[in-house]
């Protein structure tokens, strides 16, 4: 990673922490420079877990009007705005996910690449952000096995019971891997 990416990564992030200060004090003007700061990397999750774009909008929207009336609860020490928000819009999305009906078209993350959109995808607009990329490394120090588990718990919104039936592994050492690798990726995202 570049030195300029850095910075760029940096400045972005220290953006996002004094944007949310202002709008848990109900800066109107805050709240829409936070989303267009924000809402392309958001989407960009939001998209990673449902396969409907329109659901994912609906997801942002909601995901916005969240973040309006909470802001005040967000807490710098315990981690990064840009985390905070993912968190967010990624719970979000699984929610409208499980809330969907079974035979409601669900697609891997791996097709989503593959749709067709004449503007940037919001995966593309999240890398240009600086977040992805450094989530991306983070996630490229985890071992193989539990690297899968995360991104298809994160990405697709697999339970621990899908995951456990997916790797053929017990649901206690699933849940393990997963604490131990979140708890890996949350040291490494804070350095």
């Amino acid at each position: 990673m570049t030195e300029a990416s850095v910075l760029d990564r940096e400045g972005l992030t220290e953006q996002v922490d004094a944007l949310l200060k202002q709008v848990a004090g109900g800066d109107r003007k805050a709240f829409d420079a936070l989303y267009r700061a924000t809402s392309s990397a958001l989407m960009g999750v939001c998209m990673r877990v449902l396969a409907d774009r329109t659901e994912a909008e609906e997801v942002l929207q909601d995901v916005f009007v969240t973040v309006w009336g909470k802001a005040a609860q967000f807490d710098r020490q315990r981690s990064r705005a840009m985390t905070w928000l993912g968190s967010i819009a990624r719970n979000r999305a699984i929610d409208r996910l499980r809330g969907l009906p079974a035979t409601a078209p669900r697609a891997g993350s791996e097709l989503i690449d593959l749709a067709q959109d004449p503007a940037p995808s919001p995966a593309a607009q999240a890398e240009s952000a600086g977040e992805r990329v450094r989530l991306d490394e983070c996630l490229e120090q985890l071992e193989p096995q539990r690297r899968s588990l995360i991104r298809t718990a994160f990405f697709e919104g697999a339970t621990y019971e899908e995951l456990a039936v997916r790797s053929g592994s017990p649901l206690g050492s699933v849940k393990s891997w997963i604490r131990r690798s979140l708890l890996q990726l949350r040291t490494c995202l804070e350095r």
